[in-house]
């Protein structure tokens, strides 16, 4: 688990709605059912938070009382909510209207078939959530409520996973209230979608973006210890292949140190501050010897927040999709699309950036090199070099359209590389973007999507969408099934919604 992230306390609620016109036969029966729903739920282990029973809800003071003390419990992250029986919604209006945390609306039932032979008027009394959620239903559609709808069988694999996936994202939801994110220096200078309302994002999503001045950081950096420094070189020595020019003894042994203290000076500011992510920019780096290359990599693999150029509204994405992967196989890494190879029928892009691809997403052992970087005018930066495995994944872009956030999605397929890359001396993916290099590409351009990107190997695209609603963002997907014509009129329409 990466260790500036911590999930084995956080919880989701079950609550169960119903009546007290049912009598306390039937409601013993309800709190019964439910509990053996949200037990055998916490029991799975696809779903990485626990699940705890709340009591059954008979009335309009109960859901009110549950759904305020789901706001100020700082463990809670979502409530699943069902409607065993009949539920009247206008019980709900006032609890609803102050919820604050996510709400997933699980419409399933206890039992899985119907008792042909023996199914009576009891029977259809106690088990009515096919109308009771319903009822429910419409009052969150009524009120235009935000809400993740789940059907199925509370037993049905696929329903367990649809589940843990929401949980995800409402990880990712609840890692953002209160998180503080550091800026080092500003933007690069002129970039338009690196640069964003700060403002509007922490009354939007909760978390906060300051920038700190460079020397700041470099007064942290210049206080580290020698013997602290000595102590994670051998760290790098044992962790990764290590050229031999990097090896105590050799010419640029003395730059592996500085990398290292880099390294050290910046964990300490973030952990000082409580910060959860940071971006950097090569246009500002007074008081650095080099711009942090393997220092951004091995904090993004310990779970914090990154991206290049000051880019604040990736830091924050990449902290919350590493919170969502907790624990998943696979990794999360700011990325970047940088060139294409256009081969007939072989289109793909090459994802990179200048030195800072998480390690979390690595094929094999990465290898630590020294190499010149011609931007930044600083000395050679060290760096880990690695190639990232095949299979599925996605990018996910966060941008400020000025009126709203908007999140695009890409699935890919990530391609091993059929030939060696001995000249390019940083981490590097090849992928596919669904459906096809030309469309997925195009669609991307007109969603406004950044060149600048989380790339994630264990998160699926819903799980993204499901964050997107509980973050009130503009959800755009490209995939499997994207069609430019009718691509560019959900666009259009995106447009008069948001007007």
């Amino acid at each position: 688990m990466n260790k500036s992230i911590h999930i084995k306390m956080l919880e989701v609620w079950f609550a169960t709605g119903s009546q007290h016109l049912y009598g306390p036969e039937t409601l013993k029966q309800v709190a019964q059912h439910s509990a053996i729903v949200s037990k055998h739920l916490n029991n799975e282990e696809e779903i990485p938070v626990k699940v705890v029973f709340k009591d059954v809800l008979k009335s309009t003071e109960e859901i009110y009382n549950l759904c305020l003390d789901a706001n100020h419990n700082k463990n809670c992250i979502g409530i699943i909510t069902w409607m065993h029986t009949f539920s009247p919604a206008k019980m709900w209006i006032n609890g609803l209207k102050i919820l604050q945390k996510p709400l997933l609306h699980l419409h399933t039932q206890f039992n899985r078939d119907i008792p042909w032979g023996e199914i009576d008027m009891d029977f259809m009394n106690l088990n009515q959530s096919a109308h009771g959620d319903r009822e429910f239903g419409f009052m969150m559609t009524r009120m235009r409520m935000n809400r993740k709808v789940i059907t199925g069988h509370w037993q049905n694999k696929e329903v367990v996973h649809q589940i843990a996936g929401w949980t995800r994202a409402a990880l990712g939801w609840n890692d953002w209230q209160g998180a503080k994110f550091v800026r080092f220096g500003d933007n690069m200078r002129y970039v338009a979608v690196t640069d964003g309302d700060k403002v509007e994002a922490e009354l939007q999503f909760g978390y906060s973006v300051n920038t700190h001045g460079i020397g700041d950081l470099a007064g942290f950096i210049q206080s580290v210890r020698e013997t602290s420094v000595t102590k994670l070189c051998e760290e790098y020595t044992a962790l990764y292949k290590m050229i031999p020019a990097l090896k105590k003894g050799n010419p640029k042994h003395g730059a592996l140190r500085d990398a290292a203290k880099i390294e050290l000076g910046i964990r300490k500011f973030l952990e000082t501050g409580n910060f959860k992510g940071f971006t950097d920019t090569f246009e500002d780096l007074h008081g650095l010897v080099q711009l942090p290359g393997i220092a951004a990599q091995r904090l993004m693999q310990d779970g914090y927040g990154f991206a290049g150029e000051g880019d604040w509204k990736t830091v924050a994405l990449v902290r919350a999709m590493k919170v969502m992967g907790t624990g998943l196989p696979g990794g999360n890494s700011f990325m970047e699309d940088y060139t294409y190879h256009f081969e007939p029928g072989n289109e793909m892009v090459l994802g990179s950036h200048m030195l800072e691809i998480c390690p979390s997403i690595a094929v094999s052992k990465p290898s630590c090199e020294i190499h010149p970087l011609g931007i930044g005018g600083k000395a050679d930066p060290v760096r880990l070099v690695f190639n990232v495995g095949a299979g599925p994944a996605l990018n996910a872009s966060l941008i400020d359209m000025g009126n709203r956030f908007r999140l695009v999605v890409n699935t890919v397929e990530a391609v091993k590389p059929k030939y060696e890359l001995p000249e390019l001396p940083v981490a590097r993916v090849l992928w596919k973007p669904h459906p096809d290099m030309q469309t997925g590409c195009t669609a991307w351009i007109l969603a406004g999507g950044a060149h600048h990107t989380c790339y994630s190997q264990n998160l699926s695209a819903e799980i993204i969408e499901d964050f997107a609603a509980m973050a009130g963002i503009e959800y755009v997907k490209i995939d499997q099934q994207t069609n430019l014509y009718q691509f560019k009129n959900e666009l259009r329409w995106n447009e008069a919604v948001y007007k």
